[in-house]
């Protein structure tokens, strides 16, 4: 069975950072884009940061600059910096990937369980 399993988040207060991280596990093919989402109380999951499998990163504008998405396609690993964070930032924050499981036709799209994230002072 695929998962994945994120781990990094906490409080931070403004202007700090914090690192993200998520592994995916199991029996895996192969694995496509990889990113990151948010989703504030009463608002919509979003997209913070996206990486495809040859490394090509987008950004949501509002992050762009301050957080730096990467993966490491040996250890099927994503991992999200996030410098000069902002209370705006808090959020429950979410890994993705598109996964092609062993001995399955086809690709899913995974979830993490999510990390809070909290930026206050």
């Amino acid at each position: 069975q695929v998962q994945l399993v994120e781990s990094g988040g906490g409080l931070v207060q403004p202007g700090g950072s914090l690192r993200l991280s998520c592994a995916a596990s199991g029996s895996i093919r192969s694995i496509g884009a990889m990113g990151w989402y948010r989703q504030a109380p009463g608002k919509q999951r979003d997209l913070v940061a996206r990486i495809t499998s040859g490394g090509t990163t987008n950004y949501a504008d509002s992050v762009k600059g301050r957080f730096t998405i990467s993966r490491d396609n040996a250890k099927n690993t994503v991992s999200l910096q996030m410098n000069s964070l902002k209370p705006e930032d808090t959020a429950v924050y979410y890994c993705n990937a598109l996964i092609s499981p062993l001995g399955v036709r086809g690709t899913g799209d995974y979830w993490g369980q999510g990390t809070q994230v909290t930026v206050s002072s």
